[in-house]
């Protein structure tokens, strides 16, 4: 996959993502066990917070670095 190819993991965006929220649910995934959504810079924001006010996000980082 392309980075071209990544689109916002945002309901009903089709922008080209960004940023990766790299997340966990110590609940339902082991320690080592790491999820993906994809942020454009208009919702990178709006989905971090999810993701941190339930403790799950790990790390935000551009999604060229994850080559």
């Amino acid at each position: 996959m392309t980075d071209d190819a990544l689109i916002c993991s945002a309901k009903g965006c089709r922008a080209p993502a960004t940023s990766r929220l790299v997340w966990n649910n110590p609940k339902v995934h082991t320690p080592d066990r790491e999820k993906v959504w994809t942020a454009c810079d208009a919702h990178r924001e709006q989905l971090s917070h999810h993701l941190a006010i339930r403790s799950f996000l790990r790390r935000v980082e551009p999604v060229e670095q994850a080559r």
